[in-house]
């Protein structure tokens, strides 16, 4: 109530006091719209100005005129959609038109889930190069501010922001090595984030299931986030696990945020694996006594009981240590795949093994493979591959591993669908894709993705709130914009108030539905109807512009 009135009293002394002769004159005004600021308030009618790249005005606007009008009523207005988790690093250098992404609603995409595209080394360069696969590209770029500016230079339809890799850092300094850095060597790794978050990057993110993330202990995660807290950044984490050590895992991320004095962040919240599923309520106290005890921990999630990433989350990180070629050296010998095999079988804490996780091979969908030869498997399970070999699951991972000189992307099922729900109604819970985000044409219907690359964000508006009503609809916004904009220091995007840069979503609150599914994933969402990125139409009655006016949005700490 107190918000609702707070919403009213703002669009009473913002709307212009209007003159008969001369009508107030904008670039677009949206008229009749449900309008969510954000904040959470519930959503008000009124009328949407923008002038240039920013919000205007709100309230009634009465005689005044725009160069366009859109006719919004029945429809739900609110500001662009944040992902939080996007991996879109490489489709945008190929299709700037964040085609996926763009049809849902969302106005920026942010990168940096321990992996981030700079700063770069000369070997990290060639390896990027060797390691392409489907999407081809150059790579002009040496730091992480480079490349968004080259992505903004280039031309892409959503603004873009990144977190500086904790992963990408300790390559640069140490390789692949399992090891801690010496004194210098850390010293080292500092400068780096202190040349990231000089250069806009938002804090400091880690994937810590992942070699040669695993090889970092939580005293040099500390460090660098000690970094990162001077310059305003946060901590954000793929923790160390989300399943037989996830309570545990949680307790590492809450230390680093209160030793680092940074807020911190769990990428895609979950519990993985039935018999961890229980461990999701511990989780909750533990956040919940920080949150209270002044530490700022807060979470995003994807809206699938699956997860992706690749056939290294099924093997030990000492195999993989080296980088993938010393990784299939490995493989090819004998000795070590008996022990590789024998550890993919064994229940364990000392690392995350996704496919006992899974339950078994026919809960593995291998989904992205660069080798042509082996595109004809896209879309089997793991168990039908190996059966069709007749070799086991964990030699047929092996195997595929080694003839697609890759991961071998994959999808995992391993959540409850109960704890999605709960998960979604967490005040201090965001929203990310953690895909990439493609056009559903060209060289990207080489691969299968996880649906949620197509309908994450409409999956919420559309099931989650509108059939299921998990949530409200303007809780579900301010999830969506208001809350991951604070969370990662923006002040002028996430809510509708003048002012703010004109991102800007109309949809359909009736009709937005997700229908990418994992059989067939490259099906756009439907019911967003018209997209503002920084002032200008880039989706209009559901269809692409073209116009491309995204820009990279920068941390506090950047220098200019």
């Amino acid at each position: 109530m107190i918000r609702s009135l707070i919403t009213l009293c703002v669009l009473a002394a913002i709307a212009p006091a209007l003159s008969a002769d001369e009508p107030a004159k904008y670039d677009i005004i949206i008229r009749g719209g449900t309008v969510y600021d954000g904040t959470g308030a519930p959503g008000v009618v009124a009328d949407v100005a923008i002038k240039a790249d920013r919000i205007a005005v709100i309230g009634d606007l009465g005689k005044a005129t725009a160069n366009k009008e859109i006719d919004a009523k029945g429809k739900a207005v609110t500001p662009g959609f944040i992902n939080v988790l996007s991996w879109a690093t490489v489709s945008l250098l190929a299709d700037g038109r964040s085609q996926a992404d763009i049809r849902q609603g969302v106005t920026l995409e942010v990168f940096g889930e321990g992996v981030s595209m700079g700063p770069l080394n000369a070997r990290m360069k060639q390896d990027m190069l060797e390691r392409q696969g489907d999407i081809p590209y150059e790579v002009p770029w040496n730091t992480l501010g480079e490349y968004l500016t080259h992505l903004e230079t280039r031309g892409v339809s959503c603004n873009v922001a990144s977190f500086l890799g904790a992963t990408t850092v300790r390559i640069n300094v140490l390789g692949y090595q399992d090891r801690r850095p010496t004194p210098k060597e850390l010293d080292d790794m500092r400068a780096l984030v202190r040349q990231a978050m000089e250069e806009g990057a938002l804090g400091i993110g880690s994937s810590l299931i992942y070699a040669p993330a695993f090889y970092a202990d939580t005293h040099e995660l500390i460090e660098l986030c000690k970094v990162a807290g001077e310059y305003g950044g946060m901590y954000i984490s793929h923790m160390r696990s989300e399943g037989n050590q996830l309570v545990e895992a949680v307790e590492e991320l809450i230390k680093i945020a209160r030793e680092a004095s940074v807020p911190a962040e769990i990428y895609h919240l979950k519990a993985a694996g039935q018999e961890n599923w229980p461990k999701r309520d511990r989780v909750i106290e533990l956040v919940e006594q920080a949150r209270k005890d002044g530490v700022r921990i807060t979470a995003d999630m994807y809206l699938y009981t699956a997860g992706s990433t690749g056939l290294n989350g099924a093997m030990p990180p000492w195999v993989q240590e080296g980088g993938l070629r010393r990784w299939i050296e490995r493989m090819r010998d004998p000795e070590i795949r008996k022990r590789v095999a024998q550890e993919m079988r064994t229940p364990t804490d000392e690392w995350e093994n996704l496919l006992l996780a899974a339950g078994s091979p026919e809960n593995v969908l291998l989904v992205g493979f660069k080798s042509e030869a082996l595109k004809h498997l896209t879309g089997k399970t793991l168990a039908e591959v190996a059966k069709r070999r007749g070799t086991s699951p964990e030699e047929t991972a092996m195997d595929l591993v080694i003839e697609d000189d890759s991961r071998v992307d994959t999808v995992y099922f391993m959540m409850n669908e109960e704890d999605v729900k709960k998960n979604i109604a967490l005040p201090w819970v965001s929203f990310g894709s953690d895909a990439s985000s493609p056009a559903a044409e060209g060289a990207f219907l080489l691969s299968q993705p996880h649906p949620r690359t197509f309908g994450n964000f409409a999956r919420l508006l559309g099931k989650y709130v509108r059939d299921e009503k998990v949530i409200p609809m303007e809780e579900a916004i301010r999830k969506l914009t208001g809350l991951p904009a604070t969370n990662l220091g923006l002040t002028d995007r996430g809510f509708l108030k003048p002012g703010q840069f004109a991102d800007v979503v109309v949809f359909d609150p009736t009709t937005i539905t997700d229908h990418a599914t994992y059989a067939q994933p490259h099906q756009y969402a439907t019911g967003v109807q018209h997209v503002f990125v920084n002032g200008q139409h880039v989706l209009a009655d559901g269809e692409h512009t073209g116009a491309k006016p995204g820009r990279a949005v920068w941390g506090k700490g950047k220098k200019e």
